[in-house]
């Protein structure tokens, strides 16, 4: 490799430099101080699994995503995590199957694919999240939502928007007052997906056009919706829907997209996103799914989120104002100097005689006991 190109990064992966560490630190950390005042305890899974286990504890995950490799030791596919929360799953079908129930259990670490998503070619990027394990209710969902917005607010996002979508919505209805042959199921969930009315009338979904306009303002579109449920099959989860709305109260601006289906791939009746202002993409998603069982077993509910912070940490640390750090000459009295950081200084020790505080980027210098600014 040529000398000017062997440290490049691949494409998607980036090193954090001091002023974004410390703002990644800061946000994972006010992240999950909210999840643990809420009585979410953190695990900490494997960066690497078998394959077989992390695609197969949740539908819809993609193996094909995941960075793969045969494991020298046992002769397995082993793959680099692409998300997280199949993890959280693994653990507490198995080493947490018999805690109680329902189970909180937080996380934070980094997750890789082999591309990026769209436009962005981000491989790499910083996934927290909690997980409520044993029940998909209404209460669980209102839950994970409030405390996915407590937390990003903690973290420093502001003008928080959350989006809500109901993933089986077109299963229920194709088994229901609008039925489909079953081929025709995948196609109307996916020209609605996208938005496309045309398309969606000529793959026989001409009955679920109103659904492309119970979008917007979460008042005014479930009042829509509603209207569209003539037949009283989605009463159940409109009526989830407002409970859900009402608990978040003005937390954030509330939305709907019914018919929403990109990344709520392994989503059951319902799922979120949340966006902030400012920031580019999401931020957060989530919603309620189950944990399979044994070859794809129906398994255990569950309700979660998954926070995406990156775009929020790189926002505060560009904006952020410059550190105070005192200087310590050769000679300082060291009993003064582990005062001073007691109370809160950030202290940068002299090495040699010709070390400039200020090209150090210090602010102050210590002075016998005195600290005096530069």
């Amino acid at each position: 490799m040529e000398p000017t190109t062997r440290d490049l990064l691949p494409e998607g992966l980036e090193d954090r430099l001091p002023a974004v560490a410390a703002a990644a630190a800061r946000v994972t950390r006010a992240i999950m101080d909210v999840m643990d005042s809420h009585g979410y305890d953190r695990v900490q899974p494997p960066s690497i699994e078998f394959e077989a286990s992390l695609a197969s504890r949740m539908a819809g995950i993609e193996p094909r995503r995941m960075f793969r490799f045969v494991d020298p030791a046992s002769l397995r596919t082993l793959a680099l995590r692409s998300d997280i929360t199949p993890q959280v799953g693994r653990i507490a079908a198995t080493r947490l199957a018999s805690a109680p129930r329902p189970l909180r259990l937080a996380y934070s670490g980094q997750v890789v694919t082999i591309k990026g998503d769209g436009l962005d070619p981000t491989r790499e990027r910083l996934q927290l999240g909690a997980e409520l394990i044993g029940t998909d209710s209404v209460e669980a969902a209102a839950e994970v939502v409030a405390t996915a917005i407590e937390a990003l607010t903690a973290a420093g996002a502001r003008g928080l928007s959350v989006d809500f979508t109901l993933p089986d919505l077109v299963d229920v209805l194709a088994a229901g007052p609008l039925p489909l042959a079953g081929e025709a199921v995948e196609a109307v969930r996916r020209e609605l997906d996208a938005k496309d009315a045309g398309a969606l009338v000529a793959a026989a979904g001409e009955a679920y056009l109103p659904l492309l306009y119970a979008t917007g303002p979460f008042a005014e579109a479930i009042e829509r919706l509603a209207a569209f449920d003539a037949t009283g099959a989605l009463a159940g989860r409109i009526g989830a829907l407002r409970s859900i709305a009402a608990r978040i109260d003005a937390g954030a601006r509330l939305t709907l997209d019914p018919t929403e289906r990109h990344g709520f791939e392994y989503q059951s009746w319902f799922g979120f996103s949340i966006y902030a202002e400012g920031l580019r993409g999401l931020i957060g998603r989530g919603g309620t799914y189950a944990i399979l069982g044994p070859a794809g077993a129906a398994g255990e509910p569950a309700t979660g989120f998954s926070l995406y912070p990156d775009a929020l940490v790189d926002a505060l640390a560009a904006g952020e104002a410059r550190r105070e750090a005192l200087f310590l000459p050769l000679g300082h009295d060291t009993y003064v100097a582990a005062r001073l950081r007691v109370v809160g200084w950030r202290t940068v020790a002299a090495l040699a005689e010709s070390d400039d505080p200020q090209a150090l980027g210090c602010t102050h210098r210590l002075v016998g006991a005195e600290v005096v600014p530069l």
